[in-house]
């Protein structure tokens, strides 16, 4: 079994090492690709009402109580609690366009790395995780539940389907299958849930737009776009004879003009994407096959090494 082209359960429980250094919740580092007025955000766990109270130096203005103050004529303020857990949610793709890369991992071990980390990362400050694994044949799905034992079952449905996937499988690309996923996703988590979308959204459409947006609306929701730097970027190889498993075209890849429409295929259609995103408060975690997983999330999910003092 090459490195690289499939996963196992102890590199993922491994993962569980490295699942530090980044966090969910709203109150972020400047440079988290969560922070910023113009970046979309997660609002986090919600807030639960407890008692109103006499107003204490220090308290926060925004929850002062004004009805209540007028009537008793003395600064009354509303206190609230955090919740104490939110379910996180990952979907992950596994179908045959996932068993593609170029450099350090398939894009199919990327997906299954980065839902192995997070989930690691959730369970660990005690918030309750589930999944909807899939590939192009079968659904598996996972509740949310607060335990190890649900992060290792769905460690190893990871696994079993990462290990199906083969270069010569009968199987055919099913581009529906998404679509189908992201439904049973809006049944599954109905509000107040992180749902995170690992995949690198091939076969989207219409159809995929707004079943995300219905995610969004009761939902905070983060996507992991998963690529491989060959779709970025064709390097200069000449002749190159490329197929699909079934057909076959020979291309010039040493054509400058060839390589810059090729390159502007994969940037527009990350334009479009970003642009939908931002526009539904979606944030966009891109995942880059020839890096390793965890650098990936600390970096965008704030995460910055300590400097040594001189």
């Amino acid at each position: 079994m090459r490195e690289g082209a499939y996963t196992d359960i102890k590199s993922l429980i491994r993962l569980k090492h490295q699942g530090q250094g980044f966090s969910f919740l709203p109150r972020q580092p400047i440079h988290s690709l969560l922070a910023g007025q113009k970046a979309s955000k997660l609002r986090g766990r919600g807030l639960n009402f407890e008692e109103i109270r006499h107003y204490l130096p220090g308290d926060d203005i925004r929850n002062i109580d004004w009805k209540v103050t007028a009537r008793m004529r003395s600064p009354h303020t509303r206190d609230y609690t955090e919740e104490r857990d939110r379910p996180t949610l990952f979907v992950v793709d596994q179908r045959v366009n996932m068993f593609f890369g170029s450099e350090r991992a398939m894009k199919s071990v990327t997906a299954a790395e980065a839902a192995a980390l997070r989930a690691w990362r959730v369970i660990g400050v005690g918030d309750r995780v589930g999944a909807i694994i899939f590939n192009d044949t079968e659904i598996e799905e996972i509740r949310p539940q607060r335990s190890n034992n649900n992060v290792m079952r769905i460690l190893n449905v990871l696994v079993r389907q990462n290990n199906m996937l083969k270069a010569n499988s009968p199987v055919k690309f099913q581009p529906d299958k998404l679509n189908e996923v992201l439904k049973r996703t809006c049944r599954l988590a109905k509000h107040d849930t992180l749902i995170c979308v690992i995949s690198d959204f091939e076969g989207a459409n219409a159809e995929t737009k707004q079943l995300m947006s219905r995610l969004a609306r009761h939902n905070d929701v983060l996507v992991g776009l998963v690529f491989d730097p060959l779709e970025v970027e064709l390097p200069d190889l000449g002749p190159l004879i490329v197929g699909d498993g079934e057909l076959q075209i020979e291309v010039d890849s040493g054509d400058e003009k060839l390589r810059q429409r090729y390159a502007e295929v994969f940037s527009g259609r990350l334009a479009e994407i970003q642009d939908f995103l931002l526009q539904r408060q979606i944030s966009l975690l891109p995942l880059n096959t020839s890096l390793p997983v965890g650098e990936q999330i600390r970096a965008k999910l704030g995460y910055r090494p300590k400097v040594a003092q001189r």
